[in-house]
């Protein structure tokens, strides 16, 4: 099993926080839950995912809170900057969970296949 300090960052009413933590907890791997409505996000945190990952990658077009953007605001995103000045305002818009390892990422969704790969 894969040890080290591990943060899941999301939503608690997010279906794919909850299975991801739920699995988490019945593998026995302890985490720590970062909630976005409660703690924020840094922008210095986004950032470093974007870069890692691609702000295309990290901001969910699929979710309610994106259809619920006005078109311009929807046009607007089209840069790195600008993508992570609408998660710092929507934060319900960033891909969930994304879970680090002692401060940097390690897998983004859940997927229980990937998960028995990486956790254990």
């Amino acid at each position: 099993m894969v040890t080290g300090n591990y943060t899941v960052y999301g939503i608690p009413n997010c279906n794919s926080v909850q299975k991801a933590r739920a699995w988490l907890e019945e593998q026995g791997i302890p985490y720590e839950f970062h909630d976005y409505k409660k703690k924020g996000i840094t922008k210095t945190k986004l950032t470093a995912w974007c870069k890692e990952l691609g702000w295309e990658n990290v901001i969910n077009k699929k979710g309610t809170t994106w259809r619920d953007l006005d078109e311009a605001t929807k046009a607007s995103v089209n840069s790195q900057a600008r993508a992570v000045q609408i998660m710092m305002e929507h934060n319900s818009i960033i891909k969930r969970p994304i879970i680090e390892k002692d401060g940097k990422f390690i897998v983004m969704r859940f997927d229980e296949e990937q998960y028995r790969q990486i956790f254990l």
